[in-house]
Order: structure tokens, then sequence, then C-alpha cells
């Protein structure tokens, strides 16, 4: 199946948030992760701290701009994903053991990039 413009715009979008979290220190693990509870975009270690990333695209801030479409509902997507995909990600990536987590949205929005660290909290 070919991917719509829409998911090529977020496959690039994605793949430059990679690209520019590596470049402040961050190891970017896995992508795409995808489960009934939702999908994480990036996930990556900062230190010891396991992070999963939410990146959003807009063209523009004129209705309201990408860190505001990471709405309530969003973020419960995104906890409830993370908390799937935990156990996998330590044992695969931590040897194991439980990391501190955190979550963070990367926007890319007028040609810049913002990154929002500790985004939200449960």
């Amino acid at each position: 199946m070919t991917p719509s413009p829409t998911q090529n715009t977020g496959h690039r979008s994605e793949t430059r948030a990679a690209l520019w979290l590596e470049q402040q220190g961050l190891r970017v693990l896995e992508r795409n992760l995808l489960c009934r509870a939702g999908e994480i975009d990036l996930v990556a270690l900062d230190g010891e701290v396991l992070v999963f990333v939410e990146v959003r695209h807009r063209r523009s801030a004129s209705h309201g701009g990408a860190a505001a479409s990471v709405n309530r509902g969003k973020q419960r997507r995104l906890l409830r994903a993370a908390g799937y995909f935990l156990p996998r990600l330590a044992r695969r990536h931590l040897a194991g053991r439980l990391p501190a987590c955190r979550f963070d949205v990367v926007c890319l929005e007028a040609g810049r990039i913002q990154w929002i660290r500790h985004a939200f909290t449960e």
C-alpha cells in the first residue's frame, strides 16, 4: 500500500526529529511502535532516562500549533501505549531494568524545531 502524502510528511518529520534529538545527545532506540492503545513515534535514551517522544508537524500555528495538538486524549493514549511497550523496551535495551521515564514532544512548525521536555506527566 502506498503511503499518503500526510503519512510521507509524518515519516519525514519523525526522521528529522530523530536526527535532531541525536544531535542533542539522545540515543534513539525505536521508531513507530504501534499497539491497540496507540502509537509511540520515537523512543530514546537521555542518559539513564527512557524518553517517549511524540512528533508533531504543522505548517503554521494558525490553528493552535503543533504543541497544542497533544491534548489530554492524545496524552492518555501515549501513556497507555508507553505502559504496554515499557517491559519489552526494558528487556531489549536495558537488561530488564525498568528506568525512569518521561514524555517529550518535538514540534516541527514553520521550518523550526521546538523540543518540549517533560511535556506532560501521568
